[in-house]
């Protein structure tokens, strides 16, 4: 006893329906022609031209150096303690605030490397470095 019309033969379909695919590719090329025009209207605005080079301003690097006797050397040139402090301000209002990289001989007292750390944080100084020969 058969309830429907299907052939007894149970026959495995082995083609693929393109008519969906083709109807989703007839919509979105539909949707495309559509909205591509539209997208390219835009509104002509005569802009104004301006170089918009930035400056390139490097803040200097100020090298102070601590002997082994103590005494102080600001970019080479000798510093008496008591220039210090006044140096170091001077140079931290400038703007772009250079660098301070201290360079502390491995014979001083920590006491004199301190005590300008110390006079370049009253000063104000922001950017501070240590530099130190790399072992061999």
């Amino acid at each position: 006893m058969a309830f429907g019309t299907q052939d007894d033969t149970d026959e495995v379909m082995n083609e693929i329906n393109m008519t969906p695919l083709v109807d989703v590719m007839l919509v979105l090329l539909i949707i495309f022609i559509i909205t591509v025009p539209v997208m390219k209207h835009a509104v002509n605005v005569d802009l104004p031209r301006a170089s918009n080079q930035p400056e390139q301003v490097k803040p200097e690097t100020i090298r102070l150096s601590v002997a082994a006797d103590g005494k102080y050397y600001w970019n080479e040139a000798q510093l008496a303690p008591k220039e210090l402090f006044p140096r170091l301000q001077a140079e931290a209002t400038k703007e772009p605030q250079p660098e301070l990289h201290i360079h502390g001989d491995k014979q001083v007292r920590y006491e004199h490397v301190a005590q300008a750390m110390a006079a370049a944080q009253r000063a104000g100084v922001r950017k501070i470095g240590f530099v130190t020969d790399p072992q061999e």
